[in-house]
């Protein structure tokens, strides 16, 4: 797999990727420390380190506007088994996402999030593409990112006990109307034709986003961060997530200290 990028490479070595290589150009990066210092800790880890020029690293780049920065390296592998999730967890299931840049975003949320896994169902892109790495800004190295079919994820998530949310326009009960506070999987389905029946049946937890306006869906992306930032809110709320420096406000000015 490609990771491209100096924001992408340190999420990668901070979280124990251990790439196979590192192509960089300092003509792109200008010698900062930072990225010299990068390089150094991918070599130490036993990287080849190639040297490009400027027109050659352009090339090889992904990126519009490269940074000079580029590892190769071993694909990520985790089994559903291997997964060691808290109490009261909270993971998002995507069904036959098509986008990288969705499935990037969705991971990049899930990381904000503190979601303890990511499960790919019957995957349509590559988790691997590097365009998946570059829309979770290397949040793919943090959250645990799993794939497996619909059938084995919803047998492992029912025999833990997790409750699936399913949202559709159908529903009667808008999102915020649901505890989202025990073990609860939020799926999501493909662009175009949403979740399959196979999740919808499975789905104790029935909602629905509120669509106020002209448009009568969201990006799956977009649903996907306004659902499990409801999980997020109630999770502080009842003491579950925790969030450094933050004082609940209880109205008039007054805080509980």
């Amino acid at each position: 797999m490609i990771v491209e990028g100096y924001r992408e490479c340190r999420r990668a070595l901070d979280n124990g990727y251990r790439p196979r290589a590192i192509f960089h150009c300092p003509d792109f990066y200008l010698k900062n420390e930072n990225e010299s210092a990068l390089v150094a800790e991918c070599e130490r880890r036993g990287a080849e380190v190639y040297s490009c020029t400027r027109t050659c690293f352009a090339k090889i780049a992904y990126k519009e506007r490269p940074d000079g920065l580029l590892m190769v390296g071993p694909h990520i592998s985790i089994r559903l088994d291997d997964l060691k999730l808290p109490e009261k967890a909270l993971v998002i299931v995507t069904e036959a996402i098509e986008k990288p840049g969705n499935l990037g975003t969705i991971l990049r949320s899930a990381d904000a999030a503190n979601v303890a896994a990511v499960i790919v169902c019957d995957r349509t892109t590559d988790i691997h593409n590097p365009n998946v790495v570059r829309a979770s800004t290397g949040a793919m190295f943090s959250v645990p990112v799993v794939e497996a079919s619909s059938e084995e994820a919803l047998t492992w998530l029912k025999a833990r006990g997790f409750k699936i949310l399913a949202a559709t326009p159908h529903a009667e009960k808008l999102h915020f109307e649901v505890d989202l506070t025990e073990n609860v999987a939020i799926t999501l389905g493909a662009e175009q034709y949403g979740l399959t029946a196979k999740w919808m049946d499975g789905a104790e937890l029935r909602v629905r986003i509120p669509m106020l306006g002209l448009a009568d869906s969201l990006n799956v992306s977009a649903a996907a961060t306004i659902l499990v930032y409801e999980a997020v809110r109630q999770r502080i709320a009842a003491g579950i997530d925790h969030v450094p420096g933050y004082v609940p406000w209880h109205g008039e000015g007054r805080h509980d200290h």
